[in-house]
């Protein structure tokens, strides 16, 4: 799919499922940036729950064009609500902000980054008291608060720093034995190849699993345009580590490819067979793992488009399990509020009940390792060997589809209302789900997802389906029907 035309104006500040972002020099300047910051830090302290008496803000920043100088610039603003910054010495992994106001205690955290977004985009994330990020009625007011032209002055000023990236890392190490892991991969013949596609992840696992560990990096090195390609964990973009992956295991030495996006919060994984493998498939591992294995207790939360996997992996290990709308801030709310064992979306991010409300890639990893070490599987044999017990095979895809306008998506989103579709390729329609878009279940581990972009005419198609054939099959009918509308 083309990319759509960069603008020449700036857009409204207005904040997304998870923080703001937009075009660098464009949405994303520092005259635009402060006040932000600003409203948000003076919002952090209004909202600070009772008997929290810090007033430090953690920022920090991933390793995109101008993050590390506007991270600094905004110290100014927290400084000017009468608030204390703590920046990170480094480029950090979103998630150590998030850690580091844990351990701290502190108000939140705000974080220069824009995640898996194009190169030349730019934004801010806000981190709450509690270790995620933050609700949308939080950043609704903080919306209300630019919106109602208050003026706060910055203060120049140097702004403290921190090991924020070496604090992280330590308290990973107290939630997992890292040095049992690298002993687990060198007995079992394992080699972890890790590509952080240039971003902020970049020297975490290897540094985790310390030196001697069959653990190599490609794409380690800072790189702001990112080898011209978004930094978000997808096959397209994971040539270079698929085709080491498979080299590896073709001279012998069956390898794991573990990918982390731009800033360190999404994850996804190659096989030693040189399969990519979304959380499509690492969730029900995860599932398998912490309920059977590692005998953990709590619910799975699952997004709509995740794959059936999960919830047969879960229901098979006693497991209640929980389908809510896609965005990672509906798990992060239920692992806030009760007992979850793993939560997680398709697109990458996942949440451990164990672990912070927050989606956490190079946990994740440590996890996804423990799994195979002590499965005494390689990646693609164990999750086989998932689907034969659960359900059969099933293969996924996804394809983001722009329309020709807003009216042609309003046109199409009403008829789906009206008449959702009774037979989808060939297949009669079984259910219609709508809690997030429409789900189409055409049957076991086989259902076709429409949904649209709120602003703009962009519909993501969802299938899975027992073959490859079959997906591409329903893809191509749900492409037809959207462009004939």
């Amino acid at each position: 799919m083309a990319s759509a035309p960069l603008p020449l104006e700036a857009g409204p500040i207005v904040f997304g499922t998870d923080g703001w972002r937009g075009i660098l020099g464009v949405d994303i300047t520092v005259e635009r940036l402060l006040p932000v910051a600003a409203a948000a830090a003076r919002e952090l302290a209004s909202s600070a729950p009772a008997g929290l008496e810090s007033r430090e803000v953690v920022i920090g920043y991933d390793r995109r064009f101008l993050a590390p100088e506007l991270a600094e610039a905004i110290g100014a603003a927290v400084r000017g609500a009468s608030l204390e910054p703590l920046l990170a010495d480094t480029p950090v992994p979103t998630p150590a902000c998030s850690w580091a106001v844990v351990e701290r205690r502190a108000l939140g955290a705000l974080v220069i980054t824009a995640s898996h977004n194009p190169p030349e985009w730019l934004g801010l994330k806000i981190k709450g008291p509690f270790g995620g990020s933050v609700e949308g009625d939080f950043t609704a007011r903080v919306e209300q608060r630019l919106a109602a032209a208050g003026i706060t002055v910055p203060i120049p000023g140097s702004t403290p720093r921190f090991d924020a990236l070496g604090t992280y890392l330590d308290g990973l190490r107290t939630k997992i034995d890292t040095a049992a892991l690298a002993r687990g991969l060198a007995t079992c013949g394992l080699t972890v190849i890790v590509d952080p596609m240039h971003g902020s992840a970049a020297g975490g696992l290897s540094a985790l699993l310390g030196e001697g560990a069959p653990v190599r990096e490609i794409r380690a090195n800072r790189d702001p345009l990112f080898g011209g390609h978004p930094p978000e964990p997808l096959a397209p973009y994971l040539e270079q580590l698929i085709a080491e992956v498979k080299a590896s295991t073709a001279a012998g030495k069956p390898a794991v490819g573990i990918v982390f996006d731009g800033d360190g919060d999404r994850i996804a994984a190659v096989d030693e067979r040189g399969r990519f493998c979304s959380t499509q498939l690492l969730m029900p591992l995860f599932i398998d793992h912490l309920a059977g294995t590692r005998q953990l207790g709590g619910r799975v939360i699952k997004t709509v488009s995740g794959s059936d996997l999960m919830r047969l992996v879960a229901e098979d290990l006693g497991r209640p399990v929980l389908e809510m709308p896609v965005g990672f801030k509906y798990i992060a709310a239920e692992m806030l509020a009760g007992d979850v064992l793993v939560g997680g979306e398709e697109s990458g991010g996942v949440g451990f009940g164990m672990h912070l409300p927050e989606r956490d890639a190079l946990f994740a990893a440590l996890l996804l390792i423990e799994a195979l070490v002590a499965g005494g599987q390689p990646l693609g044999e164990r999750i086989d060997a998932l689907q034969q017990r659960c359900g059969g095979p099933s293969h996924y895809d996804r394809l983001d589809l722009r329309l020709r306008d807003m009216a042609s998506r309003e046109r199409l989103e009403q008829r789906l209302a009206a008449t959702p579709p009774q037979q989808v390729a060939g297949a009669p329609v079984q259910e219609v789900i709508n809690t997030d878009g429409v789900k189409l279940r055409l049957g076991p581990n086989h259902w076709l997802m429409l949904r649209f972009s709120g602003t703009e005419p962009l519909l993501r198609l969802y299938c899975e389906a027992p073959s490859e054939a079959r997906v591409t099959e329903v893809l191509g009918w749900a492409r037809q029907l959207a462009e004939s509308t």
